[in-house]
């Protein structure tokens, strides 16, 4: 089935060689009930070979329930798929994690943020889990990330979900960036006033900066969220490698951006062999839906959710849309009709 409200496609892409339609999406009818109430889930450091990762967890409906397991984007962390892990409880054991150098993850000695970097951590982590493939969902950075694991470790991932993966989009656009200072800052002169205006934010106006750039309807966004947010980012203001961690994420996507042809993320899609969801936003800021047909279509098993009036976020200010999406696939693969 399709909802004409919540599902269309856009922009161009490749000829896709398949019975199915790109944006024939199963939607859950299953009652889904959102609760912006509930705190962040509990967390704890989880260690591996050559980092510890922080993750908060999710009880799933009973043990041997199915594991999904969420990454967050550049400049986020595990408390951004809170609402979403919550809907999707009833179905399996959720994990979200804090990605080396942000939420409470602190980075290895020697650690290069590179997209590849964080992606053999996540592999890693998933390894350890030994509860067999597990459904896989990112957004952003965290979407890339998510797409890197599910094509060079196919064997640990059941299902994938990307919500506006930060596939290349190299567009010129001050829209893109939570404060249009941000650029002056670099500049001789003018720089040191902008960086001394840009470190004298208070927590409370950044988490509004960021979520004026992630979401279309800021007002979405519950007082006691945005208060989380705050102070969420108070406590990282106080971490030595906070801002060394988001800088050098950003080269490195940007890195990912500019490697030449053969190595795109653009030929990473089509080695991911396993169903495949693609959510966008049609009022995404930070990596445009003109990306989101290509996307899907260069995954083999990819289908398309665009949601109407949605930025970059959707699995925050739309998660119900995305539960039902997600449940969709879910079922579907479960009778192999996807």
């Amino acid at each position: 089935m399709t909802d004409a409200h919540s599902t269309h496609a856009t922009g161009g892409g490749q000829a896709r060689p398949a019975r199915v339609p790109l944006t024939f999406v199963p939607l859950s009818t299953a009652p889904l009930e959102l609760d912006t109430s509930i705190p962040p889930w509990p967390g704890r450091q989880v260690p591996l070979a050559g980092a510890t990762l922080h993750v908060r967890e999710t009880p799933g409906p009973h043990p041997d329930a199915p594991t999904a397991v969420y990454v967050h984007g550049l400049g986020g962390s595990a408390t951004n798929w809170t609402d979403l892990a919550n809907l999707l409880a009833g179905s399996a054991h959720g994990v979200a994690v804090d990605l080396p150098g942000f939420g409470q993850s602190e980075p290895p000695a020697g650690f290069d943020f590179a997209l590849t970097s964080h992606a053999a951590v996540v592999a890693d982590y998933l390894a350890g889990l030994d509860r067999g493939p597990v459904h896989l969902l990112g957004n952003s950075m965290g979407g890339a990330i998510a797409m890197l694991v599910a094509a060079e470790r196919p064997e640990l991932v059941r299902t994938l979900t990307l919500v506006s993966p930060a596939v290349p989009d190299l567009r010129p656009d001050l829209r893109r960036m939570a404060d249009p200072r941000m650029p002056l800052a670099y500049l001789p002169v003018l720089g040191g006033p902008v960086r001394r205006q840009l470190a004298s934010l208070t927590p409370r106006q950044r988490a509004e900066q960021m979520i004026r750039l992630c979401f279309a309807d800021p007002g979405r966004v519950p007082e006691h969220r945005v208060a989380e947010s705050a102070q969420e980012i108070a406590g990282r203001l106080g971490l030595p490698w906070a801002a060394d961690a988001i800088n050098r994420s950003t080269l490195g996507l940007i890195r990912a951006w500019l490697v030449p042809r053969a190595r795109s993320l653009w030929q990473v899609a089509p080695r991911v062999s396993v169903p495949a969801l693609v959510v966008w936003g049609d009022r995404d800021r930070l990596v445009s839906v003109r990306k989101a047909a290509r996307t899907a279509e260069l995954l083999p098993r990819g289908r398309l959710l665009v949601l109407p009036g949605t930025g970059h976020c959707a699995q925050m200010e739309q998660p119900v849309s995305v539960a039902r999406a997600v449940l969709g696939m879910w079922g579907a693969v479960a009778e192999r009709a996807w």
